[in-house]
């Protein structure tokens, strides 16, 4: 069953060895990795602000919320600047990628939802999980992720907190 009629553009990035896919037409640009301001006491996910073109924004790291390691940055690694709604407000937030790849079609026939079991991931923050070259594509639910209260996943909530300096 596809999770949408018409088929989605998106931009595909890398984070460990899996592929995700995020909506194009959120994607405002792509930066090479820019000095990050860490913000204490802030959940790990959503611990950094990092200065676009004068404006403060919040840089989020997938990883944490997927449960994922973080290698240090290499340099494949993006910061993909994107809008996302926040409590129904368009915000301009960042994302971390450890590569990003490109800008694709994905086929509505090819898009399912996300099983309910046998996932990496907490389903409710997948969107659906589409399949190209014999591979799959994951399509994060951006909305849900940031609109998380804690912006973490179960299993770092005790472990990722950024103490203050």
């Amino acid at each position: 069953m596809s999770i949408t009629e018409t088929p989605m553009t998106a931009l595909t990035i890398r984070l460990e060895d899996e592929l995700f896919a995020v909506e194009a037409g959120r994607v405002r640009e792509i930066l090479d990795l820019v000095p990050i301001t860490e913000v204490p006491n802030a959940p790990a996910f959503v611990g950094g602000l990092i200065n676009v073109r004068g404006r403060v924004v919040p840089l989020a790291d997938l990883r944490v919320m997927f449960g994922m390691d973080r290698p240090e940055p290499d340099q494949d690694t993006r910061i993909v600047v994107m809008e996302v709604d926040i409590d129904g407000e368009p915000t301009i937030a960042g994302i971390l990628a450890d590569k990003v790849h490109d800008v694709t079609d994905i086929e509505p026939a090819s898009i399912e939802e996300a099983p309910k079991v046998g996932m990496r991931w907490r389903p409710e923050f997948i969107k659906g999980i589409g399949k190209r070259n014999g591979g799959f594509i994951i399509i994060p639910d951006m909305e849900q992720i940031f609109s998380t209260s804690d912006g973490r996943s179960p299993s770092s909530a005790a472990s990722e907190e950024r103490p203050a300096s």
